[in-house]
């Protein structure tokens, strides 16, 4: 059953996912020498016996590719996906350096608004597709355009990050926002068609910055908005919806089966009275069972 796993790894992004066809896809990471080991023996241990392999880079920010060079080193990038950029930098890392080899190399496929490509949401006689659909950036945007040309200047790069969404068929349906910030997200609400998704992982690690607009929220409709590990005082809490905040819960698996999501977390002590807890759900080595959600249907506005 496909499985979307967000790790604790401080204030940063590093994801995978587990999907139920022949793919196996990590969004980010953000490695240091207190996590690299674990974290990559978990994820080779995950993306075990499938055929297809990818990396997903949402925008050149440290806290977003730290540690790459060790992830390739230990599972060899062969497929990069990220936004066509020429970002430049001062610093000069090793973790900076792998990046824009990667970006710069035939290995890398340049996402945007509609792109396909086999096997990330185009099936064959071969494989299935993964359920990943890219509804940004629209590169011909003019926020867009400003976005990148700071980028390329060395002065900001958040705004660069893609919307990425990735649908279970017949069940949950996930999505990414990198670092978008929420002014950025205003402004090109006319421009990016969003709809029903079932949990989102709030922008810019759950900051205020990153306040996902009513305006999106409005069309997305998610049961469970993801908060991710940004400090307490930076962080905007969602009223009136249900949440999971990353620096309580830990490390945060999301477990598909049917129209249900199973969820389970590193911390021992963390409790979300939002979820209801069902009989016969597997426990899982390391994590508990903190409860589980009925995937509501689809619709688009």
């Amino acid at each position: 059953m496909p499985i979307v796993k967000s790790y604790s790894v401080g204030n940063g992004d590093t994801f995978y996912i587990q999907h139920g066809s022949d793919n196996f896809t990590i969004i980010d990471c953000c490695l240091g020498d207190e996590n690299a080991d674990s974290v990559i023996e978990d994820m080779k241990k995950a993306a075990a016996g499938k055929g297809i392999t990818r990396f997903i880079s949402t925008h050149p920010d440290d806290d977003h590719f730290r540690g790459i060079e060790l992830l390739d080193e230990a599972m060899p990038i062969i497929n990069f996906y990220v936004v066509k950029n020429a970002a430049v930098k001062e610093n000069d890392s090793a973790s900076w350096e792998r990046y824009c080899e990667l970006r710069d190399s035939g290995k890398a496929f340049n996402i945007h608004k509609g792109c396909t490509r086999k096997w990330m949401n185009l099936s064959d006689e071969e494989r299935k597709t993964s359920g990943i659909n890219i509804l940004w950036p629209d590169t011909e945007n003019a926020s867009f355009k400003e976005a990148l040309a700071a980028a390329e200047e060395g002065n900001a790069y958040n705004n660069i990050s893609p919307v990425i969404r990735y649908s279970v068929e017949g069940g949950a349906s996930f999505m990414w926002l990198g670092d978008l910030e929420t002014d950025f997200m205003e402004s090109i609400t006319d421009d990016i068609e969003l709809t029903k998704t079932t949990i989102v992982f709030a922008s810019h690690h759950g900051r205020q910055s990153g306040k996902i607009p009513d305006s999106w929220l409005e069309k997305l409709d998610p049961q469970i908005i993801v908060i991710g590990e940004a400090p307490s005082r930076h962080l905007h809490y969602y009223t009136g919806y249900k949440t999971i905040t990353q620096n309580m819960a830990g490390d945060i698996v999301l477990e598909c089966e049917g129209d249900k999501i199973h969820i389970f977390v590193s911390s021992g002590t963390y409790t979300n009275k939002g979820l209801a807890k069902e009989s016969g759900v597997a426990a899982k080595v390391g994590l508990s069972y903190v409860g589980s959600i009925t995937v509501e249907t689809e619709y688009t506005l």
